[in-house]
């Protein structure tokens, strides 16, 4: 499942769904039972909203160094993708919408 991010300031920005699940639980969205089909940060929310995004990136820990002690070039590393890389694009464009004082909407798709 993909989920479209749209908002008539800045360019629409796409998440698989169970990223935007991630991103939308610690924007303080309800997603007990699952990303909703559709669904709105309305200007109101967006301080909280934002507030709350920022305090989760900034309590992420950093990732592990990755010390190569057994020179086993052969094994394929991990990529680790931080929240702060996941959510730029947008936390962006709410604080976008937050300034011009309009709302940010998503929505659910299969992507095909």
């Amino acid at each position: 499942m993909l989920v479209t991010f749209t908002s008539n300031v800045d360019a629409d920005v796409l998440m698989m769904g169970e990223h935007a699940e991630l991103v939308l639980r610690v924007a303080g969205k309800d997603v007990a039972h699952g990303v909703p089909e559709r669904g709105v940060f309305s200007y109101e929310q967006l301080d909280d909203s934002i507030s709350r995004i920022e305090a989760a990136v900034a309590a992420e820990p950093p990732p592990e160094e990755d010390i190569d002690n057994d020179h086993d070039h052969e094994k394929p590393k991990a990529i680790v993708v931080l929240l702060a890389q996941r959510v730029y694009p947008l936390l962006a464009m709410l604080k976008k919408a937050r300034s011009a004082k309009t709302s940010v909407m998503w929505e659910t798709s299969s992507g095909w």
